[in-house]
């Protein structure tokens, strides 16, 4: 829940930059939220959110 809701708020952070950047019109944006909307409504969602989950445990894990 917490690595989905941080996602959820970077991926709109970096919406509302490019968009203000004009490098992002409104449109192009609105379908981009609307194919966000309806894929997590649909039956991959389990299968990326495991992917997220995964990818985010091998950042994770990452020492430097």
């Amino acid at each position: 829940m917490a690595i989905s809701l941080s996602v959820v708020l970077l991926l709109a952070i970096i919406m509302v930059v490019l968009m203000r950047g004009g490098s992002l019109k409104a449109g192009p944006a609105l379908v981009a939220v609307l194919f966000g909307f309806f894929l997590a409504s649909t039956g991959i969602a389990p299968s990326i959110n495991r992917f997220l989950d995964s990818l985010a445990e091998s950042i994770n894990q990452i020492t430097f």
